[in-house]
């Protein structure tokens, strides 16, 4: 028997939400408004430096390998991390996590901003990590604990905003600035909105929190590790497969191996209730369609926000922040319409948004193939704003329909699911793109074409091979409706 926050005792397999089911309407907007703008700080951080790596590079004298680590060591902590958060947010209060979180990705700003080497800079950015993968979870659990049912689906929509408009604008932001300034001031210009965050999310976050005293399974944690920590460090170098294929083998066989041994660990553990992270909302259909449909989302979204700059800088001549600018419209829109198509959900449910939803990513993707170094910008606008309003009412629904669906008891576990999803989503998705793309220009280059045809050309793969997941997301948005809780 464990205790919860008043002195009761409750069974260990059902641990009480965080804070009470109704809260004062300015405390609730506080609340899930502090979480929210930490989460769009943090995951706007996750692709601020795609643009910056060139002067990072530069600076401290290290290889592209060397410095792509700063990507690679932020997607490996957020993998190895994310899975625990279902046991943190049992643990541990909200406000506790809150802070613990924002003060993490504090340090790790102003390392970076005084960084005198690139190991330093290399541990601010896993510190920042630490941060974003606990608070992202963290949004989508209290805004499924506090927030009415009749109105989830408009803040879910919000929530999107945060999870999609991040990535996509982050170029531009680090664009401006790095052409402006120095890549340091990308960290410094964050730093005082982090702390101002932190202030706000202690003065709202005040609710009475339930927690159990789960204890840790070390095996768990391990296994949880080598599992995620092995398959996204696998997936980031599989572009070197071809050269030096041990490495990424070896790395994907270890996490594929430590990922069997943990799901059937988890499965063995939650008879006692004693699992790091509980498996049983996969038994939803709905939930794992939507786990499936947000790891197609994010690697569209990442792959795409990655190469496009890279094709058009070094292919079409345009400058970063002219790349940067035409990113905007599609981000901007999907603050507009976001919390729109979460009104919808709300009143007809989740099939009138993910279906035109995952059209419309579709159709995005296909539109890309069709660019070349004569397309006018305008167009490329338009397509990219075509896939940014799919985005919006995809990741508006599937953030609903996924968890809405989960029991309450479980919903740290299925936010810690559905945000490691995403994560792996984005890392396959970068990997996919980059590596097709590269490949192709490099082969193409070798037979003596010119390196902007040989670019198109391999964005033009890679964006058909995006076409196709996005059509399978369409398959799998057909099975997808409303259905009851698990018992």
């Amino acid at each position: 028997m464990t205790q919860t926050a008043e002195g009761a005792s409750s069974p260990p397999a059902d641990p009480a939400p965080h804070a009470p089911a109704t809260l004062p309407r300015k405390q609730l907007i506080g609340i899930i408004g502090a979480l929210a703008l930490g989460a769009f700080l943090m995951i706007l951080n996750e692709t601020v430096l795609t643009v910056a790596l060139p002067s990072i590079m530069a600076d401290y004298g290290v290889s592209a390998a060397a410095g792509q680590w700063l990507t690679t060591g932020f997607l490996l902590t957020m993998a190895v991390v994310i899975p625990t958060t279902g046991f943190l947010l049992q643990r541990f209060p909200l406000r506790g996590l809150f802070v613990f979180a924002l003060a993490s990705f504090i340090v790790g700003l102003l390392l970076a901003v005084i960084a005198p080497t690139f190991a330093v800079l290399l541990v601010a950015r896993i510190l920042q990590a630490v941060g974003t993968a606990i608070v992202l979870p963290l949004l989508m659990t209290t805004t499924l604990t506090l927030v009415p049912l009749q109105h989830r689906g408009m803040v879910m929509g919000l929530n999107s905003i945060v999870i999609s408009v991040g990535p996509a604008i982050g170029p531009t932001v680090s664009g401006v600035i790095v052409n402006a300034l120095s890549w340091h001031w990308i960290f410094a210009a964050m730093l005082p909105l982090a702390i101002v965050i932190l202030v706000l999310g202690v003065l709202f976050i005040k609710v009475p929190s339930a927690t159990r005293k789960v204890p840790v399974d070390a095996a768990s944690v391990i296994l949880s590790a080598l599992a995620f920590g092995g398959l996204v460090y696998a997936i980031s170098i599989f572009g070197d497969v071809l050269d030096s294929p041990a490495l990424p083998l070896v790395s994907a066989a270890i996490g594929l191996t430590a990922l069997a041994l943990f799901v059937d660990r988890q499965i063995r553990l939650a008879r006692t209730g004693k699992e790091l992270l509980n498996l049983r909302p996969f038994t939803n259909r709905t939930f794992s369609l939507s786990v499936a449909m947000i790891m197609i989302a994010m690697g569209t979204l990442i792959g795409t926000v990655v190469i496009l700059p890279i094709f058009l800088q070094n292919g079409s001549g345009l400058s970063t922040l002219t790349i940067g600018m035409m990113l905007l419209p599609g981000g901007l829109i999907q603050v507009v319409i976001g919390p729109i198509f979460g009104r919808v959900f709300d009143r007809h449910g989740p099939r009138p948004v993910l279906i035109p939803g995952a059209l419309l990513l579709a159709a995005g993707q296909w539109l890309f193939t069709t660019i070349d170094p004569d397309t006018a910008l305008g167009l490329i606008i338009a397509f990219h704003t075509i896939f940014s309003v799919g985005l919006a009412m995809l990741m508006t629904g599937l953030l609903s329909a996924a968890l809405s669906e989960v029991p309450l008891k479980l919903y740290s576990h299925g936010s810690a699911i559905f945000n490691t999803g995403q994560q792996l989503g984005g890392a396959i998705g970068t990997t996919i793109f980059v590596t097709v793309m590269s490949a192709i220009a490099a082969g193409e280059t070798e037979a003596g074409s010119a390196l902007v045809d040989g670019l198109f050309d391999g964005a033009h793969v890679a964006f058909l091979i995006g076409g196709i997941l996005a059509s399978l997301g369409v398959v799998f948005a057909l099975f997808i409706k409303a259905a009851p809780k698990l018992p």
